[in-house]
């Protein structure tokens, strides 16, 4: 279905499109660009709240530019890049995308994404993260794009079965968790506390931290 937009959310549109025109002054054409984010808003035309479309379309434009200049080189990749891959991105790979920003601190690059995206995190998953002091509020479900994962390092699929596209070269992961959909949250902490381990083993092996000197 195609979304119907009032002027001034066009307007408003536009506008964002200027903004990224100028982040991505050099490496993109501002046609590119308006077509990502036209694109990307059509992702979202079956939102129920369509006054925050076109802010998702935005964010999803921009990190959909951002892969595409990795994948092409013009934009540098100087840490390693991970993307979470489940059905709805609305539970594991959203908490397996946090639980590795926080630990990582700045060491990897996370994305995450779904084969059939919910319109809005799970509120058990929220409210578990938010235990740990990791605010998933302002996170929403994105379609799984074909250049997030390419620029991708490492996959790692969730759920998901074959919808994640396979390039040669490229490393897959397939963990197998329980999906937290309609589960209380005693069970989403458990799954929770499970991808925490396992995300301190992958951060572990991608990108230890670098020994302290010595001194002296």
């Amino acid at each position: 279905m195609q979304l119907q937009l009032d002027a001034v959310t066009e307007q408003h549109l536009a506008h964002q499109v200027d903004d990224l025109a100028k982040e991505f002054h050099g490496i993109f054409s501002r046609e590119t660009i308006d077509r990502y984010v036209h694109e990307s808003l059509e992702q979202f035309a079956d939102a129920r709240v369509t006054a925050f479309v076109p802010v998702l379309a935005h964010r999803f434009a921009r990190e959909r530019l951002h892969a595409l200049g990795q994948v092409e080189g013009t934009i540098a990749k100087p840490v390693p890049e991970v993307l979470f891959v489940c059905v709805h991105n609305a539970g594991r790979s959203q908490m397996a995308a946090a639980l590795l920003t926080a630990r990582a601190e700045g060491r990897m690059h996370v994305r995450s994404a779904g084969s059939a995206p919910a319109e809005a995190i799970n509120p058990a998953v929220a409210e578990a993260m938010n235990e740990l002091g990791i605010d998933v509020s302002e996170e929403f479900p994105k379609p799984l794009a074909d250049e997030v994962v390419q620029a991708a390092d490492v996959v790692i699929t969730m759920g998901c079965g074959d919808a994640c596209p396979l390039y040669p070269g490229k490393r897959y992961k397939d963990w197998e968790l329980d999906d937290p959909a309609g589960r209380p949250l005693e069970e989403v902490r458990l799954i929770r506390e499970e991808l925490d381990r396992r995300v301190r083993e992958l951060l572990a092996e991608l990108a230890p931290p670098e020994p302290s000197g010595t001194g002296g």
